[in-house]
């Protein structure tokens, strides 16, 4: 074998080492699985970021609160010394419960409240019936009681009035979102489909004060 062909395979080898460099892609990934040169790492995120978004518990609770009231009224109001519903709070937690109603994954809690007049154990116990008598209306209305958590009585400790007398904004329950079932934070069932169909038909309902103009659904056509 002549010089000449020696340095030819030399400058062969050289090219060859400088081919199989740690910067060379198929080099790299030469021990990995196939098609792994052309993952540049995006190719699931939007399966990713779509998991998490429906698992983001603390996010959901979150916003289902702010809709919740944003939507209906969350506080039924009561007379003095009194832990009945009049005709006012019945329609207003009939709202409550249609809206609770679609969206069976969610947990709801349900804190009573009374003015300052009185001790502090007597108001506890006040402000522990008033909730227990809005939960019993809303398990009246089809709520399961199991979605309704453990019942809370603040008494007189948190009054919206801080004023020594009788105040009727200061005796009221208040309705909040408290949570979901684990096993419901993420499915999405025939039931989600017809509260997104709802929804979907009524962003395309017409809206009022637009004269001449008529806005169809899909679904209308």
């Amino acid at each position: 074998m002549t010089g000449n062909m020696y340095k030819t395979l030399a400058v062969i080898g050289l090219l060859a080492t400088s081919a199989c460099s740690s910067d060379d892609p198929i080099y790299r990934n030469f021990n990995n699985e196939a098609g792994s040169t052309i993952d540049s790492g995006s190719f699931g995120n939007a399966t990713m970021n779509n998991s998490m978004a429906m698992t983001d518990r603390q996010g959901f609770i979150i916003d289902m609160s702010r809709r919740f009231s944003q939507e209906v009224s969350p506080m039924v109001n009561f007379a003095f010394n009194s832990a009945e519903l009049d005709a006012a709070a019945r329609d207003t937690l009939r709202e409550q419960a249609n809206w609770i109603r679609q969206f069976p994954e969610v947990r709801f809690r349900v804190y009573g409240h009374t003015d300052l007049v009185g001790s502090d154990a007597y108001n506890k116990a006040l402000g522990l019936r008033r909730a227990h008598a809005v939960v019993a209306y809303l398990t009246s209305q089809g709520i399961s009681r199991a979605r309704l958590e453990a019942v809370v009585s603040f008494g007189k400790t948190q009054p919206l009035i801080v004023t020594e007398g009788r105040e009727v904004r200061n005796r009221r329950t208040v309705t909040e979102v408290s949570g979901v079932f684990e096993k419901r934070a993420s499915e999405l069932d025939g039931k989600y489909a017809r509260v997104v169909y709802r929804e979907y038909i009524n962003s395309a309902t017409p809206v009022s004060g637009l004269t001449g103009v008529s806005i169809r659904s899909d679904a209308q056509e």
